[in-house]
């Protein structure tokens, strides 16, 4: 089959009559400029011809050109505008400025009186800065104490203190056993407490923690078993009691002495540890249910013995652990390294005693810790050795006195007791740089112990030992919590008024004029009281049952006897038990029922019936002569 060649030509106008064909060859021709050259001139040829018949001005948008002298000539003209001096600027703005005036000249005293206003704004200028770094300072330790508010929770000292993270509710325990949560939008004037509960029955509160997302409260008693409650005092969980008869508290489940201190974890929601008199620290997952403890540290003092920590505080990474140990010592210990031996220690970091507060700052590297050696004293963790500040005289009777931060860390405050002869305790408030003593307020006439200084609400509250907490707050710059219900007034119920009728009393007039004689609720009230369904009378307890069983009917042998043959027939007191025996003689002997019937098919026959003579019978016993 024969097929014709392939031919190519140019696009033209005409494409029958103007088509160049090209016959294919088998070798290329020849490349070179004049040919290029001649191709271009015959495409701008032939689109010019095209645009001309489409009617059209051109394709589109052409490539926007550059050219390279002018700008390289830009860019000299502004260097030399840039490096030209300041000077020569200056003096070339005053020619322009004299060959722009125009009008008559410039009084001379307006220009000095223009130039000492200009003077003057910029000493104004001066002076507001200053002002302005002067305020800096100053707000930087302000306190929030303008205004007060006082929350009873009882008679006795109040040793635990806490605020949920958003500032709603405010929870407080005492000695007397007591915790009590408060809400500050629901409160009036009154400041009245919406649930009051004892946790731990018979023991003390030492410390009560709320978790980071305020859902639930850790709560620190004497007893070695602490316990978690949610927003409104219902229990989530208890952790478990420890084995007292072990020796190495790291094979028992739990603490086997009383509780001291506890914290939730700042990172981990659901852990919080809780600190012991057995010598021990242990962290608790809340989703396990407290039936075991997550890990566990003994603090040990110098002599190798155990040592009870007293305070105790997460840092703010939650990944640190600070104690505060019974024999003035301090110990940071890092539970990803080793629990084992702490990470650092200083063993005499205060005098011998009890360590009541440990603090670490919010920034995170400075550690704050109050003692009953009457010391407060500020550390560095980078380097902790040497305390940086130390502050003394401060009288403490309560083993929980707080030490805390402000929330910029730039003050550190501290409560202290009544020395004897003293009426009026007060909280002392120190500057974070030199521990130069900024504040001294006064608070109550007892114990200043528990201290908190909430950020968001930017109050402190003050647990006393009077059973009275204060709030301290500023009427600017304190947002809600006290200032909600310091401001609402309690309401009285509004009774409403009954005007009564004055009764006569007519005993002999007509029935059809007399009055209805009012009755009485009193007598309606012992006829209800009868009632046991009006009166809901409880179920009466049951007197039937032996050995301490309650069923009616008894599940013991004795007591299925007793009811069906000895107490069947009720005997009478009077009655002679000789002849209520012999009653039933005739009767067993003619229906034997107990004894004859069981033997009649064993026992073998008598051999000989009868009464035995005299003379078989063996002689009696002599009696021994004298």
């Amino acid at each position: 089959m024969n097929k014709g060649k392939i031919s190519f030509g140019k696009i033209s106008t005409n494409f029958s009559q103007n088509a160049e064909k090209i016959e294919a060859s088998d070798s290329f021709g020849t490349f070179g400029p004049p040919k290029a050259m001649e191709l271009l001139e015959d495409d701008s040829k032939e689109q010019e011809q095209i645009k001309e018949i489409m009617g059209i001005t051109s394709f589109g948008k052409k490539a926007r050109t550059f050219d390279i002298k002018e700008m390289i000539e830009q860019v000299k003209a502004t260097a030399r505008e840039i490096t030209k001096n300041p000077e020569h600027e200056q003096e070339d703005s005053e020619d322009e400025d004299e060959d722009e005036l125009t009008g008559p000249p410039v009084p001379v005293n307006l220009e000095q009186s223009t130039s000492k206003e200009m003077q003057k704004t910029s000493v104004n200028e001066a002076s507001d800065s200053d002002e302005e770094e002067e305020e800096e300072e100053v707000n930087k330790l302000f306190i929030p104490w303008s205004r007060e508010a006082t929350i009873t929770h009882g008679n006795k000292a109040v040793t635990a203190i806490s605020v949920d993270t958003s500032g709603a509710r405010l929870a407080s325990g005492s000695v007397d056993y007591d915790v009590s949560f408060w809400d500050f939008a629901g409160m009036d004037s009154n400041m009245r407490s919406f649930r009051t509960l004892q946790p731990a029955e018979n023991h003390p509160i030492r410390c009560l923690n709320y978790s980071g997302t305020g859902d639930l409260l850790l709560v620190i008693s004497g007893a070695s078993q602490a316990k978690v409650l949610d927003r409104d005092g219902f229990e989530k969980l208890e952790t478990v009691k420890g084995d007292m008869n072990i020796t190495d508290q790291a094979k028992t489940k739990g603490h086997t002495a009383g509780l001291l201190a506890g914290c939730w974890n700042p990172i981990i929601k659901e852990e919080f540890l809780t600190t012991s008199a057995d010598g021990t620290v242990r962290t608790w997952n809340f989703y396990e249910g407290g039936k075991n403890h997550k890990s566990i540290i003994k603090c040990r003092a110098q002599n190798g013995l155990k040592v009870s920590p007293t305070a105790v505080s997460y840092g703010r990474e939650g990944k640190v652990i600070a104690c505060g140990c019974a024999d003035g010592s301090l110990q940071l210990w890092d539970l990803r390294k080793s629990s084992v031996a702490p990470t650092s220690q200083i063993r005499k970091a205060h005098l011998l005693g009890e360590v009541t507060s440990i603090r670490f700052s919010h920034v995170g590297n400075m550690l704050l810790t109050r003692s009953c050696d009457e010391t407060m004293k500020l550390w560095d963790v980078r380097k902790f050795k040497t305390c940086v500040h130390s502050v003394g005289d401060l009288f403490t009777r309560y083993d929980t006195t707080d030490a805390i931060f402000s929330p910029n860390d730039a003050i550190v405050a501290t409560g202290v007791s009544l020395r004897k002869g003293e009426s009026e305790g007060s909280i002392f408030f120190y500057d974070f740089a030199d521990f130069s003593l900024i504040q001294n307020i006064p608070i109550t006439n007892s114990h200043t112990i528990k201290l908190l200084w909430h950020p968001k609400l930017n109050q402190i509250f003050v647990g006393t030992g009077n059973g009275a907490i204060k709030c301290l707050f500023d009427q600017k710059r304190s947002l809600r919590g006290a200032t909600l219900c310091a401001a609402q007034v309690h309401r009285k119920a509004q009774h409403s008024e009954i005007v009564s009728t004055q009764q006569v009393i007519t005993p002999h007039a007509l029935p059809l004029f007399r009055q209805e004689r009012r009755k009485t609720s009193r007598k309606q009230m012992e006829k209800d009281r009868l009632d046991p369904v009006k009166s809901r009378r409880p179920d009466l307890p049951i007197t039937s049952g032996q050995g301490g069983r309650v069923a009616s009917s008894g599940g013991t042998l004795s007591s299925y006897v007793i009811r069906n043959l000895g107490l069947s027939k009720r005997v009478d007191d009077d009655q002679n038990p000789r002849e209520a025996i012999l009653k039933y003689a005739k009767e067993a002997a003619e229906n034997p029922y107990w004894i004859t019937p069981a033997y009649a098919k064993t026992q073998p026959d008598v051999a000989a019936k009868g009464k035995v003579s005299a003379a078989d019978e063996p002689p009696a016993k002599k009696t021994k002569e004298s």
